[in-house]
């Protein structure tokens, strides 16, 4: 089977959906499937195009037995909707003329959250005559109504009929939770086409280590217990807690022993950062972005992993995905993330969860973690347990069989056409 997958996130970007793609298609590939990706030049997400590469029209390479072909994009930072969305229909429409150019193929795949990606998929399972499969990351544009980053109703409106529009179309729909495959149904979506594939971890990558003594040293994080929080710092995460939390924890008689840090980047961080400053919080590290092959050395810092969102209605229906980074890494959770994912975190055992928004919640959850040495061990070993639960190459098997059962659906259509 030839597979064609359309995303703008893939290697040596080191986001989740970059992960999730690259590590699904390795192994589709291993399995004996060619796999051939459309993207563009690295540059999530800074806006900045990755070192060794150009924004071309047209560049291919090679990466573990996949064909990746990047196509010419608009290229601006994670910051500014306008500028992001021109960013985006740029590459649906490169990304639609290049797949014309990819033969033989079996069936198509588009992921979101951005509906552009998943709108050239679609158009290209129409001219190829091959079922479209959505890969549903994100509910989009509900999560933009959610954040606040587009004010004009009628806009989303239409972004919401579109939505609807390829949910109907696409011959399978495959959901990252449970809780969007709810969604879809009560919004009219056939339940025999959506399947749930949950986001999961390569335990070959992350797995339990020791503190990195070096960067130990280099940070001054000798003796202190550390908290920290690794990914994206948007309008989503609602960091500004984690700096109120830092401020109140200041004011403990142990106050001195703990210290927050915050790695990564995206449009909140330089604002996190000048307030950081205001509030002359000395116990707050922000570090830079680091490459995918770096990053597990700097969970190896933390002691407790923060993962947090804001507090709406529509993020209790995400898991996010570096939950599962933190299972594999034996690593304890504070989670402030209310529904499906508060559920993993308590079922599992694997952290303490507190509500989103609430720093004294935080401060609480994160001084019973280091007091309680005991209940921090349970956790750790609960973790690791739990993580073989969400084995990424198991669920690339997974996926992969809801693949070869919708390619085959279109041969078996063909057949009783004739």
């Amino acid at each position: 089977m030839h597979i064609l997958f359309l995303t703008d996130n893939f290697p040596p970007e080191s986001n989740a959906p970059a992960s999730r793609t690259f590590e699904h298609c390795r192994e589709w590939v291993r399995a004996g499937h060619r796999v051939t990706v459309i993207t563009c030049a690295p540059n999530f997400p800074q806006g900045r195009v990755f070192p060794g590469y150009r924004n071309r029209l047209w560049q291919q390479e090679s990466m573990d037995g996949i064909r990746v072909v990047r196509v010419w994009s608009y290229i601006t930072a994670n910051e500014g909707f306008a500028k992001r969305t021109l960013d985006y229909m740029s590459y649906m429409v490169t990304a639609t003329l290049a797949a014309l150019f990819v033969r033989r193929v079996d069936l198509v795949i588009g992921t979101s959250p951005q509906i552009f990606t998943t709108c050239a998929a679609y158009v290209v399972g129409v001219l190829k005559r091959t079922p479209f499969v959505f890969e549903l990351r994100d509910l989009w544009p509900e999560s933009i109504r959610a954040v606040g980053a587009m004010k004009n109703p009628r806009w989303l409106d239409r972004l919401e009929r579109l939505e609807l529009f390829l949910y109907r179309k696409a011959a399978a729909i495959v959901s990252v939770t449970h809780s969007f495959k709810r969604n879809l149904v009560s919004r009219g979506i056939d339940p025999e086409k959506i399947h749930v594939v949950t986001n999961g971890v390569d335990l070959v990558r992350f797995s339990p280590r020791g503190k990195d003594q070096r960067l130990v040293r280099l940070l001054k994080l000798e003796d202190k217990f550390v908290a920290g929080y690794i990914g994206t710092h948007g309008m989503a995460h609602a960091l500004g807690t984690l700096l109120d939390a830092a401020e109140r924890i200041r004011g403990y008689t142990d106050g001195e022993d703990y210290r927050i840090v915050l790695l990564g980047t995206g449009a909140e961080r330089e604002r996190l950062r000048a307030q950081a400053e205001r509030m002359q919080l000395d116990n707050v590290l922000f570090l830079e972005q680091v490459s995918k092959e770096e990053v597990a050395r700097y969970w190896s810092l933390l002691d407790v992993a923060i993962i947090h969102l804001r507090k709406t209605e529509l993020f209790t229906t995400v898991i996010p995905s570096k939950l599962f980074e933190c299972m594999a890494m034996g690593l304890p959770v504070l989670h402030g993330v209310a529904g499906e994912s508060a559920d993993i975190v308590q079922t599992e055992g694997v952290g303490v969860v507190f509500e989103p928004e609430n720093s004294a919640a935080l401060c609480e959850g994160l001084r019973r973690m280091k007091e309680d040495e005991m209940r921090y061990r349970k956790m750790s070993r609960l973790a690791l347990e739990a993580a073989r639960l969400y084995d990424r190459k198991a669920l690339a098997g997974e996926m992969l069989a809801i693949l070869e059962q919708t390619a085959d659906s279109k041969v078996r259509t063909k057949i009783g056409a004739t």
